[in-house]
């Protein structure tokens, strides 16, 4: 029995959202110029900790309800952090494709969605979304006994009621996607990943499949987190991921991908969503596809200590997922002109990925151009795939490689070089999260 052809799936529209602001021009702009966002973290206080630095997103540069309709604004209240950046990234990804939903200016009372509700699905990865101190705290507080002991009987009876209403619904994952859909009117199918760093990717992976059997015509697809906050950091700290920061060292030099003297990442928060539509659906529509998402894989690391803070050193399960992602794209390792690997600054993690490199791509894998993304935003955690991927449709569309910071001669790529125009077909995005799960995604350059 012959396999029916799959629907081609292409990126119609971008919404990143990094310490650099919304969408991709503020983003693509600083990598073409080598700006790195990585700064000292001015929200809160944490001189106490070794590493003090991160790519924050300025609050001048994003205000969730900018993005919502007025009368969604309510609903922000039970936003946390994570959530209102994928709110934030889904509208910009919708008007960069040119959507019309019914959330979006211009869409009057029953006025007709670009696209059938039902034919729209969402796929957006999450972290685990950590409580605010100062809220969860100042419950605490208030279910102390005599002693001035915590209390779980008090807790029950009286420290519970002090949470806001609907406490619950600002940090359970699936509510990133949750907004989107309502928000958007997205009633296809839709889906919730909770795996890292890789989640964005696979969610991507996810909308790529459901498109190419036919279940929806468009998705809204991607991921975000914050882990800018003190439990983010501390634990992030003790699991001896992040560069230490002292004073007199400018943070934005920190993160230095596959050099084997790296000291460790820096966080950052933010992420993306992206329009994926069938290519057929973007023709019918006269929209203009960005790239074209032309191959997927996944695969999970043997991670020898078993909860995942390191990962198996030969490599082996990060080349099987960009093999196959290289073969399902229906071309050869030859073919790929750029590489995103997911390039964190943690030596073991990047010595691996290095080691996947050279079994996929041999003698290239130190001559392939290598896009850097983490020394510019730092690491986003479940936003990251979603980056990665926006940063590589652009190149694609722009036929252009951004700047590469922090490199030394000791790193995987030779030298530091500003950005250059480039001939480029293909470009194979590799995201490895930090336990183990790696997903591999070749976009296309399309016409």
């Amino acid at each position: 029995m012959s396999r029916p052809a799959r629907r081609r799936v292409v990126i119609t529209g971008l919404g990143p959202v990094s310490a650099f602001g919304v969408g991709m021009a503020p983003l693509w702009q600083a990598m073409i110029e080598g700006r790195s966002a990585l700064r000292p973290i001015a929200r809160w206080d944490a001189s106490g900790l070794p590493t003090s630095a991160a790519a924050e997103i300025p609050a001048e540069l994003f205000d969730v309800k900018s993005y919502v309709p007025k009368s969604y604004r309510k609903a922000t209240k039970v936003m946390a952090r994570d959530i209102e950046l994928a709110v934030g990234a889904a509208h910009e990804a919708v008007r960069d494709a040119g959507l019309l939903t019914k959330s979006m200016e211009g869409s009057a009372e029953g006025a007709t969605p670009t696209l059938s509700p039902d034919r729209v699905g969402c796929h957006i990865g999450a972290g685990l979304i950590a409580a605010d101190i100062d809220e969860l705290t100042t419950a605490l507080y208030t279910a102390r006994d005599e002693a001035g002991t915590f209390s779980y009987a008090l807790w029950g009876t009286q420290g519970m009621s002090n949470l806001t209403p609907l406490w619950l619904l600002k940090y359970l994952p699936n509510m990133l996607a949750c907004h989107v859909t309502i928000i958007h009117d997205c009633q296809g199918p839709s889906n919730t990943i909770t795996c890292a760093e890789t989640s964005a990717a696979l969610s991507i992976g996810e909308s790529m499949r459901v498109i190419e059997r036919g279940d929806a015509d468009a998705c809204l697809s991607g991921g975000a987190e914050a882990r800018l906050h003190p439990m983010g950091m501390l634990r992030q700290v003790f699991a001896k991921r992040l560069a230490p920061t002292p004073e007199g060292v400018d943070p934005a030099t920190v993160v230095r991908p596959f050099d084997p003297a790296a000291t460790g990442g820096l966080l950052g928060e933010g992420g993306g969503i992206l329009v994926l539509e069938a290519l057929d659906s973007a023709t019918a529509r006269g929209a203009t596809p960005i790239a074209e998402v032309a191959g997927y894989a996944a695969a999970q690391c043997f991670c020898p200590d078993t909860v995942g803070v390191m990962v198996n050193e030969t490599g082996e399960e990060i080349a099987a997922a960009m093999a196959n992602a290289i073969a399902d794209a229906g071309i050869g390792a030859d073919a790929i002109d750029a590489i995103v690997p997911f390039g964190s600054g943690i030596a073991h993690l990047d010595a691996a990925e290095a080691a996947a490199m050279g079994k996929v791509f041999g003698s290239r894998a130190t001559s392939i151009p290598v896009i850097q993304v983490m020394p510019f935003v730092g690491n986003c955690g479940a936003g990251c795939g979603a980056l990665s991927v926006a940063i590589a449709a652009q190149c694609l569309r722009t036929q252009t490689l951004p700047a590469r910071i922090n490199t030394t001669r000791s790193s995987l790529v030779a030298n530091a070089a500003p950005s250059s125009s480039a001939r480029l077909g293909h470009i194979l995005v590799s995201t490895t999260s930090l336990g183990g799960q790696t997903a591999a995604i070749v976009l296309r350059a399309h016409p």
